[in-house]
Protein backbone atom coordinates (compact mmCIF):
# COMPACT_ATOMS: atom_id res chain seq x y z
CA UNK A 1 0.00 0.00 0.00
CA UNK A 2 1.19 3.58 -0.88
CA UNK A 3 2.60 6.01 1.72
CA UNK A 4 -0.88 8.03 0.92
CA UNK A 5 -3.19 5.29 0.48
CA UNK A 6 -6.61 5.62 2.43
CA UNK A 7 -6.27 1.88 2.78
CA UNK A 8 -3.22 2.02 4.92
CA UNK A 9 -4.70 5.16 6.74
CA UNK A 10 -7.95 2.78 7.65
CA UNK A 11 -5.46 0.08 8.53
CA UNK A 12 -3.58 1.88 11.16
CA UNK A 13 -6.57 3.37 12.45
CA UNK A 14 -7.76 -0.28 12.41
CA UNK A 15 -4.60 -1.64 14.55
CA UNK A 16 -4.52 1.52 16.57
CA UNK A 17 -7.96 0.81 17.92
CA UNK A 18 -7.25 -2.81 18.18
CA UNK A 19 -4.16 -2.06 20.01
CA UNK A 20 -5.90 0.29 22.94
CA UNK A 21 -8.40 -2.73 23.47
CA UNK A 22 -6.08 -5.61 24.11
CA UNK A 23 -4.55 -3.21 26.30
CA UNK A 24 -7.33 -2.74 28.56
CA UNK A 25 -8.24 -6.20 27.93
CA UNK A 26 -5.01 -7.89 29.52
CA UNK A 27 -4.45 -4.90 31.98
CA UNK A 28 -5.42 -6.81 34.73
CA UNK A 29 -3.29 -9.63 33.93
CA UNK A 30 -0.38 -7.00 34.68
CA UNK A 31 -1.42 -6.20 38.01
CA UNK A 32 1.23 -7.95 40.49
CA UNK A 33 4.37 -6.22 41.28
CA UNK A 34 7.04 -8.51 39.39
CA UNK A 35 9.26 -7.68 36.81
CA UNK A 36 7.30 -9.46 34.27
CA UNK A 37 4.25 -7.15 35.23
CA UNK A 38 5.79 -4.38 34.94
CA UNK A 39 7.36 -5.76 31.41
CA UNK A 40 4.10 -6.62 30.47
CA UNK A 41 2.51 -3.15 31.16
CA UNK A 42 5.80 -1.22 29.66
CA UNK A 43 5.33 -3.17 26.36
CA UNK A 44 1.11 -3.17 26.31
CA UNK A 45 1.48 1.06 26.42
CA UNK A 46 4.65 1.36 24.37
CA UNK A 47 3.24 -0.69 21.33
CA UNK A 48 -0.25 0.95 21.90
CA UNK A 49 0.98 4.82 21.74
CA UNK A 50 3.47 3.70 18.67
CA UNK A 51 0.45 2.19 16.99
CA UNK A 52 -1.40 5.50 17.61
CA UNK A 53 1.37 7.86 16.28
CA UNK A 54 1.65 6.21 13.57
CA UNK A 55 -1.67 6.53 12.26
CA UNK A 56 -2.24 10.10 13.72
CA UNK A 57 0.95 10.83 11.40
CA UNK A 58 -0.55 8.64 8.56
CA UNK A 59 -3.68 10.64 8.41
CA UNK A 60 -2.01 13.90 8.41
CA UNK A 61 0.09 13.55 5.68
CA UNK A 62 -2.32 11.97 3.97
CA UNK A 63 -4.43 15.50 3.98
CA UNK A 64 -1.65 17.78 4.07
CA UNK A 65 0.70 15.52 1.22
CA UNK A 66 4.13 16.38 3.10
CA UNK A 67 5.47 13.06 1.82
CA UNK A 68 3.96 11.55 -1.36
CA UNK A 69 5.89 7.98 -1.16
CA UNK A 70 7.90 6.04 1.01
CA UNK A 71 11.18 6.55 -0.60
CA UNK A 72 10.74 10.52 0.09
CA UNK A 73 9.96 9.72 3.35
CA UNK A 74 13.10 7.36 3.79
CA UNK A 75 15.17 10.30 1.67
CA UNK A 76 15.37 7.85 -1.36
CA UNK A 77 12.99 9.27 -4.00
CA UNK A 78 13.63 8.92 -6.95
CA UNK A 79 17.04 10.75 -8.64
CA UNK A 80 17.15 11.35 -12.42
CA UNK A 81 16.97 7.97 -14.64
CA UNK A 82 19.86 6.30 -16.23
CA UNK A 83 17.52 7.20 -19.25
CA UNK A 84 18.41 10.91 -18.74
CA UNK A 85 22.19 10.21 -19.60
CA UNK A 86 21.31 9.62 -23.44
CA UNK A 87 19.49 13.25 -23.68
CA UNK A 88 21.72 15.85 -25.74
CA UNK A 89 21.42 19.95 -25.61
CA UNK A 90 18.64 21.81 -24.16
CA UNK A 91 15.74 20.14 -26.46
CA UNK A 92 12.92 17.92 -25.30
CA UNK A 93 11.01 15.66 -26.57
CA UNK A 94 7.24 14.93 -25.44
CA UNK A 95 6.03 13.30 -22.67
CA UNK A 96 5.93 9.36 -23.11
CA UNK A 97 8.83 9.43 -25.60
CA UNK A 98 12.38 8.68 -24.28
CA UNK A 99 14.33 12.01 -24.55
CA UNK A 100 11.10 13.89 -22.60
CA UNK A 101 11.56 15.81 -19.65
CA UNK A 102 8.71 16.63 -18.96
CA UNK A 103 6.78 12.84 -18.23
CA UNK A 104 3.07 11.68 -16.59
CA UNK A 105 2.94 10.58 -13.30
CA UNK A 106 0.49 8.73 -11.23
CA UNK A 107 -2.02 11.17 -9.12
CA UNK A 108 0.21 12.21 -6.53
CA UNK A 109 -2.97 13.13 -4.65
CA UNK A 110 -4.28 14.76 -7.53
CA UNK A 111 -7.76 12.52 -7.33
CA UNK A 112 -8.06 13.34 -3.96
CA UNK A 113 -8.38 17.48 -4.71
CA UNK A 114 -11.26 19.83 -4.44
CA UNK A 115 -12.68 22.01 -7.03
CA UNK A 116 -10.40 21.31 -9.75
CA UNK A 117 -11.95 21.93 -13.43
CA UNK A 118 -14.12 19.32 -14.95
CA UNK A 119 -15.74 18.88 -18.28
CA UNK A 120 -13.35 19.08 -21.80
CA UNK A 121 -10.64 21.08 -21.26
CA UNK A 122 -11.50 24.04 -23.82
CA UNK A 123 -13.84 24.87 -21.79
CA UNK A 124 -12.36 24.16 -17.68
CA UNK A 125 -9.29 23.96 -18.48
CA UNK A 126 -6.87 21.12 -16.89
CA UNK A 127 -4.29 19.77 -14.13
CA UNK A 128 -1.75 17.24 -15.09
CA UNK A 129 0.49 15.32 -12.66
CA UNK A 130 4.16 14.77 -13.94
CA UNK A 131 7.46 14.70 -12.91
CA UNK A 132 9.66 17.36 -14.14
CA UNK A 133 13.59 15.87 -14.65
CA UNK A 134 16.54 18.02 -14.32
CA UNK A 135 19.46 17.15 -17.15
CA UNK A 136 22.05 18.85 -15.18
CA UNK A 137 20.69 18.38 -11.44
CA UNK A 138 19.80 14.95 -12.12
CA UNK A 139 16.71 14.72 -9.84
CA UNK A 140 13.12 13.71 -10.56
CA UNK A 141 10.85 16.36 -8.69
CA UNK A 142 6.76 15.90 -8.95
CA UNK A 143 4.40 18.85 -9.99
CA UNK A 144 1.07 19.39 -11.33
CA UNK A 145 0.84 21.84 -14.36
CA UNK A 146 -2.49 23.78 -14.39
CA UNK A 147 -3.04 24.67 -18.29
CA UNK A 148 -5.91 27.22 -18.98
CA UNK A 149 -9.21 26.74 -21.37
CA UNK A 150 -7.74 28.72 -23.66
CA UNK A 151 -4.72 26.49 -23.89
CA UNK A 152 -6.65 24.25 -25.71
CA UNK A 153 -8.58 26.67 -27.50
CA UNK A 154 -8.21 27.04 -31.42
CA UNK A 155 -7.62 30.83 -31.52
CA UNK A 156 -4.71 30.39 -29.32
CA UNK A 157 -3.26 27.33 -31.12
CA UNK A 158 0.02 29.44 -32.11
CA UNK A 159 0.34 31.60 -29.13
CA UNK A 160 2.77 31.06 -26.29
CA UNK A 161 1.31 31.14 -23.13
CA UNK A 162 2.64 33.12 -20.04
CA UNK A 163 3.87 30.87 -17.06
CA UNK A 164 3.79 30.70 -13.29
CA UNK A 165 6.06 28.46 -11.22
CA UNK A 166 4.22 28.25 -7.98
CA UNK A 167 6.57 26.98 -5.16
CA UNK A 168 4.96 25.76 -1.82
CA UNK A 169 6.24 25.42 1.45
CA UNK A 170 8.52 23.22 3.45
CA UNK A 171 7.67 20.37 3.64
CA UNK A 172 4.95 19.82 1.65
CA UNK A 173 4.62 20.40 -2.35
CA UNK A 174 2.01 20.83 -5.03
CA UNK A 175 -0.62 18.69 -3.44
CA UNK A 176 -0.97 21.64 -0.51
CA UNK A 177 -0.86 24.21 -3.61
CA UNK A 178 -3.67 22.94 -5.35
CA UNK A 179 -5.87 21.77 -2.18
CA UNK A 180 -5.15 24.38 0.51
CA UNK A 181 -4.13 27.23 -1.09
CA UNK A 182 -6.16 26.28 -4.10
CA UNK A 183 -4.22 27.91 -6.65
CA UNK A 184 -5.65 26.23 -9.94
CA UNK A 185 -9.51 26.91 -8.41
CA UNK A 186 -8.25 30.68 -7.89
CA UNK A 187 -6.31 31.44 -10.66
CA UNK A 188 -9.03 29.62 -13.01
CA UNK A 189 -12.16 31.61 -11.50
CA UNK A 190 -9.79 34.89 -12.10
CA UNK A 191 -9.11 33.85 -16.17
CA UNK A 192 -13.15 32.95 -16.26
CA UNK A 193 -13.91 36.66 -15.28
CA UNK A 194 -11.56 38.11 -17.68
CA UNK A 195 -10.01 39.74 -14.76
CA UNK A 196 -5.97 38.09 -15.27
CA UNK A 197 -5.11 36.63 -18.50
CA UNK A 198 -4.39 32.95 -19.04
CA UNK A 199 -1.21 31.38 -17.85
CA UNK A 200 0.07 28.81 -17.47
CA UNK A 201 0.87 27.52 -13.64
CA UNK A 202 3.23 24.90 -12.90
CA UNK A 203 3.08 23.69 -9.11
CA UNK A 204 6.22 22.15 -7.27
CA UNK A 205 7.99 21.54 -3.22
CA UNK A 206 10.83 23.91 -2.70
CA UNK A 207 12.65 20.70 -2.05
CA UNK A 208 14.19 18.05 -4.71
CA UNK A 209 16.12 16.06 -2.08
CA UNK A 210 13.24 15.21 0.54
CA UNK A 211 13.23 14.99 3.47
CA UNK A 212 15.97 17.48 3.28
CA UNK A 213 15.37 20.77 2.43
CA UNK A 214 17.22 22.29 -0.22
CA UNK A 215 16.42 25.76 0.37
CA UNK A 216 16.74 26.50 -3.63
CA UNK A 217 20.11 26.55 -3.11
CA UNK A 218 23.10 24.41 -4.88
CA UNK A 219 24.92 22.79 -1.82
CA UNK A 220 28.57 21.70 -2.51
CA UNK A 221 29.06 18.84 -3.57
CA UNK A 222 24.93 18.02 -2.94
CA UNK A 223 21.57 18.52 -4.33
CA UNK A 224 21.58 21.23 -7.23
CA UNK A 225 18.52 22.76 -6.45
CA UNK A 226 19.19 26.14 -7.20
CA UNK A 227 20.25 24.77 -10.85
CA UNK A 228 16.97 22.72 -11.04
CA UNK A 229 14.67 26.02 -10.56
CA UNK A 230 16.79 28.15 -12.82
CA UNK A 231 17.79 26.02 -15.62
CA UNK A 232 16.35 22.35 -15.32
CA UNK A 233 12.66 23.57 -14.75
CA UNK A 234 12.62 25.87 -17.18
CA UNK A 235 13.95 24.20 -20.27
CA UNK A 236 12.02 21.00 -19.38
CA UNK A 237 8.82 23.23 -19.50
CA UNK A 238 9.56 25.28 -22.73
CA UNK A 239 10.57 22.10 -24.90
CA UNK A 240 7.23 20.76 -23.62
CA UNK A 241 4.89 23.13 -22.93
CA UNK A 242 3.80 25.54 -25.46
CA UNK A 243 4.83 28.70 -22.94
CA UNK A 244 6.64 31.47 -23.72
CA UNK A 245 10.59 32.07 -24.28
CA UNK A 246 11.47 35.52 -23.03
CA UNK A 247 11.87 35.97 -19.20
CA UNK A 248 8.66 38.97 -19.74
CA UNK A 249 6.64 35.28 -19.48
CA UNK A 250 8.04 34.18 -16.42
CA UNK A 251 7.52 34.45 -13.06
CA UNK A 252 7.28 32.96 -9.66
CA UNK A 253 5.06 32.92 -6.77
CA UNK A 254 5.49 31.16 -3.42
CA UNK A 255 4.30 30.86 0.22
CA UNK A 256 6.09 30.94 3.71
CA UNK A 257 9.77 28.89 2.11
CA UNK A 258 8.53 29.19 -1.25
CA UNK A 259 8.67 32.84 -1.23
CA UNK A 260 11.42 32.93 -0.03
CA UNK A 261 12.46 30.73 -2.59
CA UNK A 262 10.74 32.90 -5.14
CA UNK A 263 12.40 35.87 -4.30
CA UNK A 264 16.39 33.98 -4.41
CA UNK A 265 15.38 32.82 -8.12
CA UNK A 266 14.59 36.51 -9.21
CA UNK A 267 17.22 38.32 -7.63
CA UNK A 268 19.93 36.15 -8.70
CA UNK A 269 18.49 34.78 -12.00
CA UNK A 270 16.64 37.87 -13.70
CA UNK A 271 17.23 36.62 -17.46
CA UNK A 272 15.06 33.66 -16.39
CA UNK A 273 12.18 35.27 -14.23
CA UNK A 274 10.75 39.01 -14.30
CA UNK A 275 8.66 38.48 -11.19
CA UNK A 276 8.25 37.08 -8.02
CA UNK A 277 4.95 37.02 -5.73
CA UNK A 278 6.39 36.33 -2.09
CA UNK A 279 3.77 35.75 0.44
CA UNK A 280 5.01 35.56 3.85
CA UNK A 281 8.65 34.79 3.22
CA UNK A 282 12.10 35.31 4.90
CA UNK A 283 14.57 37.15 3.19
CA UNK A 284 17.68 35.24 4.13
CA UNK A 285 18.74 31.54 3.84
CA UNK A 286 20.30 30.07 6.69
CA UNK A 287 21.16 26.18 8.27
CA UNK A 288 18.44 24.91 10.17
CA UNK A 289 18.43 20.92 11.36
CA UNK A 290 15.88 20.65 8.68
CA UNK A 291 18.33 21.92 5.90
CA UNK A 292 21.99 20.23 7.49
CA UNK A 293 24.70 22.73 6.00
CA UNK A 294 23.87 24.31 2.55
CA UNK A 295 26.69 26.39 1.69
CA UNK A 296 29.89 24.28 3.18
CA UNK A 297 32.90 25.88 5.34
CA UNK A 298 35.35 28.54 4.28
CA UNK A 299 35.33 31.46 2.62
CA UNK A 300 33.17 30.24 -0.85
CA UNK A 301 30.59 28.89 2.52
CA UNK A 302 30.45 32.37 4.11
CA UNK A 303 30.24 34.11 0.28
CA UNK A 304 27.02 31.95 -0.17
CA UNK A 305 25.65 32.56 3.13
CA UNK A 306 25.75 36.56 1.99
CA UNK A 307 24.76 35.83 -1.08
CA UNK A 308 21.09 34.79 -0.44
CA UNK A 309 20.60 37.38 2.27
CA UNK A 310 18.23 39.52 0.09
CA UNK A 311 18.93 42.38 2.26
CA UNK A 312 23.15 42.15 1.70
CA UNK A 313 22.15 42.10 -2.21
CA UNK A 314 19.93 44.95 -2.17
CA UNK A 315 21.85 47.28 -0.39
CA UNK A 316 25.57 46.27 -1.84
CA UNK A 317 25.17 44.36 -5.19
CA UNK A 318 23.47 45.93 -8.34
CA UNK A 319 19.58 45.87 -8.53
CA UNK A 320 18.22 43.70 -11.34
CA UNK A 321 15.47 45.10 -13.25
CA UNK A 322 12.68 42.99 -11.69
CA UNK A 323 9.47 43.01 -9.95
CA UNK A 324 9.12 41.94 -6.59
CA UNK A 325 5.70 41.60 -4.54
CA UNK A 326 5.48 40.47 -0.72
CA UNK A 327 3.22 40.06 1.68
CA UNK A 328 3.37 40.41 5.66
CA UNK A 329 0.59 41.16 8.39
CA UNK A 330 1.62 44.33 10.94
CA UNK A 331 0.26 41.48 13.66
CA UNK A 332 0.61 37.39 13.92
CA UNK A 333 3.56 37.40 11.35
CA UNK A 334 7.34 37.60 12.40
CA UNK A 335 8.40 38.52 9.25
CA UNK A 336 6.84 42.27 9.46
CA UNK A 337 10.06 44.35 10.58
CA UNK A 338 12.33 42.10 7.87
CA UNK A 339 9.70 43.22 5.22
CA UNK A 340 9.78 47.11 5.78
CA UNK A 341 13.25 46.82 5.84
CA UNK A 342 13.32 44.93 2.68
CA UNK A 343 10.90 47.36 0.77
CA UNK A 344 13.01 50.10 2.17
CA UNK A 345 16.12 48.78 0.33
CA UNK A 346 14.57 48.52 -2.94
CA UNK A 347 15.98 50.57 -5.71
CA UNK A 348 15.42 51.44 -9.71
CA UNK A 349 15.55 49.51 -11.82
CA UNK A 350 13.56 46.64 -9.51
CA UNK A 351 10.40 47.48 -8.07
CA UNK A 352 8.53 46.10 -5.60
CA UNK A 353 4.25 46.98 -4.14
CA UNK A 354 2.94 44.59 -1.28
CA UNK A 355 0.30 43.69 0.57
CA UNK A 356 0.24 44.29 4.33
CA UNK A 357 -2.62 42.82 6.47
CA UNK A 358 -3.44 44.85 9.84
CA UNK A 359 -4.04 40.86 11.03
CA UNK A 360 -3.10 37.66 10.02
CA UNK A 361 -0.92 34.43 10.89
CA UNK A 362 1.56 32.39 9.01
CA UNK A 363 -1.19 30.00 7.54
CA UNK A 364 -3.40 29.06 4.84
CA UNK A 365 -6.31 31.05 5.87
CA UNK A 366 -3.98 34.14 5.27
CA UNK A 367 -2.01 33.18 2.07
CA UNK A 368 -5.74 32.22 0.26
CA UNK A 369 -7.04 36.22 1.37
CA UNK A 370 -3.80 37.61 -0.38
CA UNK A 371 -3.79 35.01 -3.16
CA UNK A 372 -6.13 36.87 -5.75
CA UNK A 373 -4.50 39.91 -5.66
CA UNK A 374 -0.92 38.57 -5.84
CA UNK A 375 -2.25 37.12 -9.45
CA UNK A 376 -3.66 39.99 -10.32
CA UNK A 377 -0.57 41.86 -9.81
CA UNK A 378 1.51 39.02 -11.49
CA UNK A 379 -0.98 39.85 -14.18
CA UNK A 380 0.04 43.04 -14.99
CA UNK A 381 3.94 41.98 -14.61
CA UNK A 382 3.90 39.20 -17.56
CA UNK A 383 2.84 39.63 -21.43
CA UNK A 384 0.36 37.58 -23.37
CA UNK A 385 0.59 36.45 -26.03
CA UNK A 386 4.57 36.46 -25.19
CA UNK A 387 5.35 35.15 -28.80
CA UNK A 388 3.37 33.15 -31.60
CA UNK A 389 4.82 29.67 -32.72
CA UNK A 390 6.28 29.28 -35.84
CA UNK A 391 5.70 26.66 -38.61
CA UNK A 392 2.10 25.38 -37.06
Amino acid sequence: MGLTSRSLEYVMIALAVGCAGLTLWLWPRFAGRGVRAWLGRLAALAVTQCAIVAALALAVNTTFQFYGSWDELLGEDEAAPAALSHVQGGAAGPVGTSGGLVRPAPPQGLDTVHGLPSGPPDKAGKVESVRILGRRSQVANPAYVYLPPQYYQRQYARQRFPVIVAISGYPGGSFLLAQHLRLPQTAGGLIRTGAVQPAVIVMVRPTIAPPRDTECVDVPGGPQAETYFAQDLPEALRGHYRIGHDPSAWGVLGYSSGGTCALELTLRHPRVYSAAAALSPDYRVVNDPTTGDLFGPGPEGERGKREHDLLWRLRRLPQPQVSVLVSSSRRGEPNYAATRDFLAAVRPPMSAQSIILDRGSHNFRTWRRELPTALRWMNGQLTFPQDVVHGR
